[in-house]
């Protein structure tokens, strides 16, 4: 399939108690720094399929989880991602945010482009993430949570 001119960020979370919740954090192979999951959308594919898709092959995110879309999104230029592959027409790619409820990840199901998965509660989290993308993700998301966990 082509590639598609966007990507995808991935931070699965469970819950561990009542208004508790730990995110996975994924350290890289090729990079060697810590993230959520991310990569590229295929062409057809919507941003939430791409991250669907993606979570499953990276982290085997079961396929039928519950999904929680993100307002954060950041552009990534095209040369730290795939190079000009569409070009001088396309120098930016917009990075689309998700969070997935699960309750594990089965490290055994990890791709070749991570060393490893670390749950952790949300500051610590924070402290290890890289990107500044990801930490903005990564508060939107922790902060919906705890929202939500208050109404019900």
């Amino acid at each position: 399939m082509s590639r598609a001119p966007f990507q995808v960020l991935v931070f699965p979370f469970r819950i561990v108690a009542e208004r508790v919740y730990e995110y996975a954090i994924f350290r890289r192979s090729d990079l060697n720094c810590w993230q959520g999951i991310s990569g590229g959308g295929e062409m057809q594919e919507t941003p939430k399929e791409a991250a669907i898709r993606e979570a499953f092959e990276e982290g085997g995110v079961p396929l039928e989880s519950e999904w929680i879309a993100l307002e954060s999104t950041c552009s990534i230029p095209v040369v730290n991602v795939c190079g000009f592959l569409w070009g001088d027409s396309i120098l930016l790619l917009k990075e689309y945010c998700f969070g997935v409820k699960v309750q594990s990840i089965d490290e055994t199901n990890l791709s070749d482009e991570h060393l490893e998965v670390r749950w952790c509660p949300y500051s610590d989290a924070l402290e290890l993430l890289e990107w500044d993308s990801n930490k903005t993700a990564l508060w939107e998301l922790n902060h919906r949570l705890l929202v939500q966990s208050m109404k019900t």
